[in-house]
């Protein structure tokens, strides 16, 4: 739940800071659908944070989307992918998107790269207008009270 609700409060106060997108996309790293066949939980439980953050966020359903990034190789991965999702967007008249994957606790190569700079070229160069990337927790607060939380309980 703190980290949820660290989650949330970064969202909420990018959105605050810089207006709220059309969308808020929830991008998660992806897995091969043949592990969630084999019953790897993971699927459910980017399903069930990213619908936990919108209700969190006050978000009704048409205004967020998971989307899975960081696909490679030729099996079947878990979706829909990022990047044809913002193609998507745009192409239905969507001018603009936030996008924020709860999944990584700090930005790094693959948030930076994949999603702040791919991401964003899939989504102007269909049609969209403006790009938010949400920057990770990294050391918000909320995330540094999130753990804190979490190792008090652990070790005590």
């Amino acid at each position: 739940a703190g980290y949820l609700n660290a989650c949330a409060a970064r969202s909420r106060e990018f959105r605050t800071r810089h207006g709220a997108g059309d969308r808020l996309v929830l991008s998660f790293h992806g897995l091969p659908q043949d592990s969630v066949a084999r019953g790897d939980p993971y699927a459910a439980q980017c399903r069930d944070a990213a619908a936990r953050i919108a209700r969190l966020l006050e978000l009704p359903d048409d205004r967020w989307l998971l989307t899975f990034q960081s696909r490679f190789g030729p099996r079947e991965w878990l979706a829909p992918y990022t990047d044809a999702a913002l193609r998507q967007l745009a192409a239905q008249g969507v001018a603009s998107v936030d996008v924020f994957c709860p999944g990584f606790a700090a930005d790094c190569l693959e948030t930076m790269d994949e999603i702040a700079t791919e991401a964003r070229a899939a989504f102007l160069s269909g049609g969209g207008r403006a790009f938010r990337y949400i920057p990770a927790l990294n050391r918000h607060p909320a995330h540094v009270s999130a753990l804190a939380d979490l190792v008090a309980r652990r070790a005590g």
